[in-house]
């Protein structure tokens, strides 16, 4: 079998080919046919697609990956958002309450609409400054770009700096109620609106015996009738007669302070009766050991009598 080698046009070679070189050749070939063939036939059997295929199928689904954590991503981050906002409303109704408690002007601090705030346009529309980070993996691995790792950043600060205002409400709070109670619990304040002091606190001459004799409280002199009120918020632990003092009340304000208003010519409350500062318990009179109408004011701290004078000028 001959051979032509067209290497060169104008020398071509001739091969000479011997019956068993011959053989050799197309036995190779025929290897060749097969082993091509069957690999072909494995490829069709798995449903595998050539590389050249699978190539754009993988790029797709590593996309499609990639946009399910973007998703997962954008959902948690809608529920920080969503938890942030009801803190935010837990802290205006809060603001409010102790704007009240505060007795603040509520023009001057409205909860219900955004603070005053502005400052120069940004150099560049839409530009976003740096925060010294860059981008870094979020959850789930996915990569983070500078923009929402900002985000992301932005929201844990908001997160810190809401729950410590939330600490600090809550304290400014319970400030401002044990302020009050103690305020309002604290004897404060005239028995009668109207009157004048008869009798102080200490040693005088007896009106009936003409002794020496320690005086507990004070006599404050009016009008048959006048109203007597309660200088402080608490409980009626006596409201009948008693002796020396006529027809008395007695209240508890607590941590440890008394009050007594007696010689009433009517009382107005009962034993058990909670009863609010400047609250109208009895009328003013003469009875009991009483020379003539007034209001005989006691106040007690631990069991013992005190002077009266300066709880009477804490209102002014």
């Amino acid at each position: 079998m001959i051979l032509w080698l067209l290497g060169d046009l104008r020398r071509p070679r001739i091969l000479r080919l011997g019956g068993v070189a011959l053989g050799l050749l197309l036995a190779l070939a025929a290897l060749l046919g097969a082993a091509l063939g069957a690999w072909g036939g494995r490829l069709l059997a798995s449903g595998q697609p050539p590389a050249s295929v699978a190539l754009p199928e993988a790029a797709l689904a590593a996309a499609e990956e990639r946009a399910r954590r973007a998703e997962a991503q954008v959902e948690a981050l809608a529920a920080r958002l969503a938890a942030l906002q009801a803190r935010i409303i837990r802290l205006d109704a809060l603001g409010r309450r102790l704007v009240d408690l505060a007795g603040l002007d509520p023009g001057e601090f409205d909860f219900a609409r955004p603070p005053p705030q502005g400052g120069p346009a940004p150099l560049r529309t839409g530009e976003t400054p740096a925060l010294g980070r860059g981008p870094r993996e979020g959850a789930g691995g996915t990569r983070l770009g500078p923009s929402s790792q900002a985000l992301v950043d932005w929201l844990a600060r908001l997160e810190t700096g809401l729950e410590g205002r939330a600490r600090g409400l809550a304290l400014l709070e319970s400030y401002y109620l044990d302020r009050r109670l103690q305020r309002s619990t604290t004897p404060r304040g005239r028995p009668v609106r109207h009157g004048w002091l008869s009798s102080l606190f200490g040693w005088r001459t007896d009106p009936f015996t003409g002794l020496r004799a320690f005086h507990q409280g004070v006599d404050v002199a009016g009008r048959e009738g006048e109203p007597v009120r309660a200088v402080a918020d608490g409980v009626v632990t006596w409201a009948g007669p008693r002796y020396g003092y006529g027809r008395l009340v007695e209240i508890a304000h607590g941590r440890g302070y008394v009050t007594r208003y007696g010689h009433n010519r009517e009382i107005l409350v009962q034993v058990g009766q909670r009863v609010r500062q400047g609250e109208v318990i009895a009328r003013m009179g003469s009875t009991g050991r009483s020379t003539g109408p007034h209001v005989h004011f006691e106040v007690l701290r631990d069991g013992r009598p005190v002077n009266p004078l300066p709880y009477l000028r804490a209102a002014r």
